[in-house]
């Protein structure tokens, strides 16, 4: 890389051939603690299909709060979506694949019982009337299938 800066980890993945789906894409060692980082892969890259702004906004706020009200909230680091608009990063301590897989999908199930968007005041959001709760759920369940279905 130019100005000899080292490339991320994500940068490294072949965009052109990455596929929809749940991946790990580092694991780091810091003091003692294994940090997972997950790519939850809603779209494929470069394809031209991509979440609309509103919809990664309400995943944003309806996933990330039921992970981090699960079982695993005080190993949930962040969640949050790629700027690329095909999917989320979500990084846990010394939770492994499957147990992360796991949450994801439970946490999906837990994002169908919202009838509004949690945080979406004024007060508790800078962009809180861009929402689409009713588009959301949908991306979300598909995704559920494509991880169900995806070996």
């Amino acid at each position: 890389m130019k100005n000899g800066l080292k490339p991320i980890a994500s940068f490294l993945i072949d965009h052109t051939k990455h596929d929809v789906g749940f991946y790990l894409t580092t694991v780091q060692e810091i003091s003692g603690r294994k940090i997972y980082t997950y790519d939850l892969r809603f779209r494929r890259p470069n394809c031209g299909d991509y979440l609309d702004n509103p919809v990664i906004h309400t995943i944003e706020h309806i996933l990330a709060i039921t992970i981090r009200n699960s079982e695993y909230s005080d190993l949930v680091l962040y969640f949050g979506p790629m700027g690329c608009r095909t999917g989320f990063d979500l990084l846990l301590v010394d939770i492994d694949y499957d147990a992360a897989k796991d949450l994801v999908l439970k946490s999906i199930d837990a994002c169908m019982d919202f009838e509004t968007v949690p945080g979406a005041t004024a007060q508790e959001c800078g962009n809180y009337q861009e929402h689409n709760l009713q588009r959301a759920k949908e991306e979300l369940l598909k995704y559920k299938e494509i991880l169900i279905n995806k070996k």
